[in-house]
């Protein structure tokens, strides 16, 4: 306990910033677990450069972290920071446009040398000048009291000098009455076998800890009590780190093993470390020399009884698309995850965007529909994984799960459900003939459907009596021999694109937040917009003003009655991260004039200025003359 006051508050946004060697990943990721661990609900934000190692002290290698938590459920990683920690100018100078002012700054004065201050552009160095005099600055010498305090360890100064994040963790565990238990037990892992690197580490932590309670520069501390949440066991996790556990507990319920086909790839190569991890979970995961050969050998596996899956990014999904349209003829269940980056090209390897959902949807030659889901949160991924399996087990064809850098590098308390409330996914593959041909013999036909689902039988290599024949050349219906006729193509084009759209017959409804019910704006979204579209319609809530809200999982098909949803409004407003995929495809599908609200900057969508987007919306004059006005319920 501390000796100093204790001030309460309901909600803080910190941010560590620091050289991308600094540790700020690690940092930020041990004082949300000990977050989580009190209790609080929260939502995370890596932010990291694409450089493997950019030059030290620049601001393109400049790496943070945001936690927002509170005492009530949080949404979104905050707009805006209450607390940035700056570990050198670069740090500082990235980040100080986002903070408030009266926001605090704890800044590490020892490296700020004229050189590194020179570096990124200061003539003057900002804790010399009035730069910084708008916001709350405690300057400590992070660097020099950590040596400090680890003067008795024989490490030489630069091991010394790397514990520095720890003593900047350890000063805002105590500033914010966060345990460091966690954290020790975390470091007695990491470093069981390095003892002297251990008791370092566990120095620098307790004397970042012990110099806030001493120091006169904190004349307090803050406490930010507990979240109210459903009963139950809860962990923090991340988006990727949901999609495995995801797409391992859909193997479970399928009774089918998982073979991943992968190829690294930022920011979804998470999903094959961890996968690759779960062999005793029925697991295969085959690191391929290449994106082609990861979705073959994904495609395969499917053809031989498993649940084949493959992830990649943007540029990797584009190079899988002639296997994805093979899966689409063969019509086998594949999934495909495509955790979303900013584009085109390389583009932004480490951030955020939504910009494939036309390549999901398209990217591919032919008529070549595939059904396409997305996760609105970290915790999701584990839900839409299991969507993704069950459809395309059920369904026969390849599922894109678009997730995104924001989810995959996020986190946020996420409840562990139980077993018997996971849905039952059982697979019944063909086992008997199911046709005679022209001598009355009982043969087996690949392509004769369900008549519910127009799912073609699943049939295991090596089946007796089941041999068939499948490939890339176009099928006959019902008996899969090869065929060049025109209407039989016609034909396997519509009942292909037919199939894909009775899944619709399958899925909830779109939901509609609209507290009262006469709400004359929508805002519906898809993907990680959840969070600040939430945030955002709260905001405008609290001012009176009427806004509904509405989130797509399935976005194809869509719902069944998304039609009828977007004609009930007024106005339409799509928030997406790109020049608006979604409304392009709302339009053309619903004849609505849906309203985009578009941002690119490889980063999540403020809350605060989306609100406002709502509310200009909501102000505008209503114009019965414009066909968009009309509204019928």
């Amino acid at each position: 306990m501390s000796s100093k006051p204790v001030r309460r508050v309901d909600r803080v946004v910190i941010r560590f910033a620091g050289d991308s060697g600094d540790g700020m990943q690690l940092t930020g990721d041990r004082f949300t677990s000990e977050t989580a661990a009190l209790g609080n609900d929260l939502s995370t934000l890596p932010n990291f450069p694409a450089e493997i190692r950019a030059p030290q002290g620049t601001l393109p290698g400049v790496s943070s972290f945001q936690l927002h938590f509170a005492d009530h459920d949080v949404l979104t990683p905050g707009d805006a920071p209450d607390v940035l920690v700056a570990m050198n100018p670069a740090a500082l100078k990235a980040n100080l446009a986002d903070l408030p002012r009266g926001a605090m700054i704890i800044v590490n004065t020892d490296e700020f040398t004229k050189r590194n201050v020179a570096k990124v552009g200061y003539d003057v160095s900002p804790l010399e000048d009035d730069t910084l005099a708008s916001w709350h600055v405690h300057a400590v010498g992070l660097t020099s009291i950590t040596v400090s305090a680890l003067a008795d360890f024989d490490l030489s100064r630069k091991d010394k000098e790397r514990a520095k994040n720890m003593f900047a963790l350890g000063l805002l565990l105590w500033l914010y009455t966060r345990p460091t238990d966690g954290t020790e037990h975390f470091l007695k892992r990491k470093f069981a076998d390095q003892p002297e690197i251990l008791e370092a580490n566990l120095a620098a932590l307790r004397a970042g800890f012990n110099y806030g309670e001493t120091t006169e520069d904190f004349a307090v501390t803050y406490e930010v009590a507990p979240a109210p949440m459903a009963p139950g066991t809860y962990r923090n996790i991340t988006g990727n780190t949901a999609l495995v556990y995801g797409l391992v507990s859909a193997s479970h319920r399928t009774g089918l093993p998982i073979v991943l086909g992968s190829y690294p790839i930022t920011p979804a190569s998470d999903i094959l470390h961890l996968l690759s991890s779960l062999k005793r979970h029925g697991v295969t995961t085959l690191q391929a020399e290449d994106e082609i050969a990861g979705v073959g050998a994904a495609l395969g596996a499917a053809f031989g009884g498993a649940i084949g899956v493959t992830t990649t990014s943007g540029p990797g999904l584009a190079l899988k698309s002639e296997t994805i349209g093979l899966g689409v003829a063969l019509e086998l269940p594949l999934v495909v995850i495509d955790v979303q980056r900013g584009g085109p090209s390389t583009g932004l390897p480490t951030k955020t965007e939504q910009s494939d959902l036309l390549q999901a949807m398209f990217g591919r030659n032919g008529e070549s529909p595939v059904a396409v889901v997305a996760p609105r949160a970290p915790g999701d991924c584990f839900d839409t994984a299991m969507e993704a399996v069950r459809i395309a087990t059920t369904h026969r064809t390849p599922v894109l799960l678009l997730s995104d850098g924001y989810l995959a590098n996020g986190s946020e308390p996420w409840r562990i459900p139980e077993v018997a409330d996971l849905p039952d996914l059982q697979v019944d593959f063909a086992t008997e003939t199911n046709g005679v041909n022209d001598a009355g013999e009982p043969v087996f036909h690949p392509f004769l459907r369900d008549p519910e689902t127009l799912a073609r039988p699943w049939a295991v290599p090596g089946t007796a009596g089941l041999e068939h024949r499948i490939g890339g050349l176009e099928k006959a219906d019902v008996t899969g021999n090869i065929s060049y006729d025109p209407d039989n193509h016609d034909t396997m084009v519509r009942l292909r694109a037919e199939k894909i759209a009775r899944i619709a017959d399958r899925i909830p409804p779109l939901e509609v937040d609209d507290p009262d019910g006469d709400a004359e704006v929508l805002v519906l979204g898809w993907g990680s917009t959840y969070g600040p579209i939430a945030a955002a319609t709260r905001l405008v809530r609290n001012t009176g003003a009427k806004v509904a809200r509405a989130h797509l999982r399935h976005l194809n098909p869509m719902p069944a009655n998304t039609g009828e949803v977007l004609r009930s409004y007024r106005r339409v407003i799509v928030p997406e991260m790109n020049l608006g995929q979604l409304a392009l495809l709302l339009r053309a599908k619903f004849l609505v004039d849906v309203r985009g609200y578009n941002t690119v900057r490889g980063l999540p969508f403020k809350s605060v200025e989306l609100a406002d987007a709502i509310r200009e919306t909501i102000a505008e004059p209503h114009d019965p003359t414009h066909p968009d006005t009309e509204v019928s319920r």
